[in-house]
């Protein structure tokens, strides 16, 4: 599937999910030219982008 159908699929944004294969986040992803191609059954990555605080 293409970034969009993901970003549709997992609820985010088109350019988050081309950031997360950038960063190898999404196992299998691979770049075609300009379009990044992941594979229909990728899991979303957990968002590492913040801190829990337990407290």
């Amino acid at each position: 599937m293409s970034a969009k159908e993901a970003a549709l699929k997992w609820g985010i944004s088109k350019r988050r999910v081309q950031v997360l294969c950038a960063e190898d986040r999404i196992e299998g992803a691979s770049k075609v030219g300009m379009v990044w191609v992941i594979p229909i059954d990728a899991k979303k990555p957990d968002d590492e982008r913040f801190k829990i605080n337990k407290n």
